[in-house]
């Protein structure tokens, strides 16, 4: 007995031996780091992830796809895949969000990553590029669906890799008008938002835009842009030809035909011209070729606008603007002679083939009572010369005390950005964005 007793406690005493051993082993041993793609593929609605070249002076960028319902309120409509870039510079370091209006161009560092060499997250607007499903359902496209869509991806990639980070939205132009409205949906997603050159449209065909063509700059300048629409309709037998030539040489098409393509180009001229800030130099003299004309018409306004392939492309712009978000028309007036009629030239025709919709007022004017009463931590950059500033963002009195501010560009146009302005405006700028990374 002595002996099975004795048997017993040798062993017991190797055992704990044999734990405390082991213990230390694996103490000793750090744990495996969790990396980036493995966080990001834990994710439920991530479907497919692609590490890819560094960019910029990102560490890492990721190429990702998001599972999405087509709409929020109806699982039966099913999903579509969204693609999202994801720059990674560092899991402690501010994400900046840029909420792209249309889709990605490019996964390169914006202005906001570059200057604070922050992490980047990029996300294509539902229905455009290569977030675009076979078919679509057009009144799933509205400013909630894509907030929506943007809200999931912001908590997913904040869950996973920056859980302790600052998030701030910018967006350009359409990208601007999505920025808004997703904090309008969602006011405390994010810490913060940047917003440059985007319009607040209140009517479909919002007439503060002829307003503001008829004032914009100087007087002489204003003429002097007329004066080459004038020009154009003067010779528009000509240019008619130049842009049947050009449809047939290119194999470019005109949903609405050729006839009204170039009338619509040329009544177009005058809003491109002053959203591009093209120089008033530039403008063809009245002696100039009828070549020269077609070739500084195109520049300006180009053929993205009108032809057929360009507004297909186009068309989950043409439906937000034409449903909810808004755009302008042309007015014929000034050269009614040549058009024989003074009616305002809308985008009816820009509807999707077989769908129209009225215009919804209420959307945009949500967006304007939560600027006017609750918004906070919003920075406006605008052109003074941009067209679409006609019908720009204004603040309230109120503004300032809820940190919302607007940085106007004297003459500076849809291509104004924070390094447009003077080193002292940008030194402004950049300090309350400083306070929001900060706070």
């Amino acid at each position: 007995m002595k002996s099975t007793s004795l048997f017993y406690t040798l062993l017991f005493t190797l055992l704990i031996v044999s734990c405390n051993t082991t213990k230390n082993i694996v103490a000793s041993q750090p744990l495996k780091e969790i990396s980036n793609f493995e966080k990001l593929a834990s994710v439920k609605s991530i479907v497919k992830i692609e590490k890819r070249a560094p960019s910029s002076h990102f560490d890492e960028n990721y190429e990702i796809w998001f599972e999405q319902p087509i709409d929020y309120n109806d699982a039966t409509q099913g999903t579509f895949r969204q693609r999202v870039f994801l720059g990674f510079e560092s899991a402690t370091l501010p994400v900046i969000v840029e909420l792209k209006g249309y889709g990605i161009g490019s996964e390169r560092a914006g202005e906001l990553a570059a200057h604070y060499k922050a992490n980047q997250l990029s996300i294509e607007h539902r229905f455009f590029n290569n977030s675009r499903p076979e078919q679509i359902d057009w009144n799933t496209l509205t400013i909630e669906n894509a907030a929506k869509d943007q809200t999931t991806i912001i908590n997913a990639i904040r869950d996973a890799i920056y859980p302790n980070a600052k998030f701030i939205t910018t967006g350009i132009s359409k990208g601007c008008q999505t920025t808004m409205a997703h904090r309008r949906f969602f006011p405390n997603n994010v810490d913060a938002s940047v917003c440059y050159v985007g319009p607040l449209n209140y009517q479909r065909e919002d007439p503060r835009v002829y307003q503001f063509l008829k004032n914009v700059a100087t007087k002489i300048d204003r003429d002097k842009v007329e004066a080459f629409q004038n020009l154009c309709f003067e010779n528009r037998a000509t240019l008619l030809q130049f842009m049947k030539n050009e449809g047939a040489n290119k194999n470019m098409t005109w949903e609405f035909g050729v006839e009204k393509a170039i009338d619509y180009t040329i009544l177009e001229y005058s809003f491109a011209f002053w959203q591009w800030g093209v120089p008033v130099g530039n403008i063809p003299s009245q002696s100039a070729s009828v070549e020269t004309i077609y070739k500084h018409l195109i520049d300006v306004v180009g053929y993205g606008f009108f032809e057929e392939q360009a507004v297909d492309d186009l068309q989950p712009y043409f439906w937000a603007a034409l449903t909810q978000q808004g755009i302008y028309g042309y007015e014929t007036a000034p050269f009614q002679k040549y058009l024989k009629t003074d009616a305002i030239y809308k985008f009816d025709w820009a509807f999707p083939e077989g769908v129209t919709k009225n215009y919804d007022l209420k959307p945009m004017q949500d967006i304007k009572s939560y600027l006017d009463v609750s918004a906070e931590k919003i920075l406006f950059i605008y052109g003074e010369y941009d067209a679409w500033s006609s019908t720009a963002v204004e603040l309230t009195d109120t503004s300032k005390n809820r940190e919302l501010y607007k940085f106007v560009k004297a003459k500076g146009d849809h291509k104004t950005r924070i390094s447009s302005f003077s080193t002292t405006e940008q030194q402004s700028i950049y300090d309350i964005i400083d306070g929001w990374m900060a706070n």
